[in-house]
């Protein structure tokens, strides 16, 4: 039996990061760059007066339409999808209205994944899988598998035991398993 690696949807596969940006700078007439952000989330960074907007973005189903996938991410799922069982694990109970433009994303972009792998969550530690591939290590905690925490503009100080800044990285690092 092939071993099982559940990976993030947000800012892991896809640039969430840039929509927010994208968005807050229009509604705002506002210059933030993903540089501006190191270290940080979005909300760390904005006004006070604006972070429950910005918040909210994720609430809106557009928000999730057309999102980049980070480079190569798609190309490497699929190479990895040959040798692992593959499952998408979001962790979409902080946003119930992003459910479907999340699956009409993830059908659209990953077409040779069943609709069975896609796990609409909330903790991650209830996952039984070999590895976890995500930029938000708090879901690591009693996650029984590998965590791998993919380098993300809020992470880039912290810890971690296994770390990948991008999808040729975790090729890389799945090669050698």
């Amino acid at each position: 039996m092939s071993k099982r690696i559940a990976i993030d949807m947000d800012e892991t596969i896809c640039d969430t990061l840039a929509r927010h940006l994208d968005w807050y700078n229009t509604e705002f007439q506002q210059n933030l760059t993903k540089a501006d952000l190191y270290a940080l989330k979005i909300y760390q960074k904005v006004p006070e007066a604006h972070v429950a907007r910005v918040r909210a973005y994720p609430d809106n189903p557009a928000f999730f339409e057309e999102l980049p996938p980070h480079p190569h991410a798609i190309d490497v799922i699929a190479e990895l999808h040959e040798r692992y069982e593959i499952v998408i694990a979001t962790a979409a109970m902080e946003h119930p209205t992003s459910f479907s433009a999340k699956y009409e994303w993830l059908r659209k972009y990953l077409p040779f994944l069943s609709p069975m792998n896609f796990i609409f969550c909330g903790k991650k530690n209830i996952l039984q899988a070999d590895f976890l591939i995500d930029d938000s290590s708090r879901h690591f905690e009693g996650f029984v598998g590998q965590g791998i925490l993919y380098t993300a503009s809020h992470n880039v100080l912290e810890a971690a035991d296994v770390r990948v800044n991008d999808w040729l990285e975790i090729r890389d690092y799945f090669r050698e398993q």
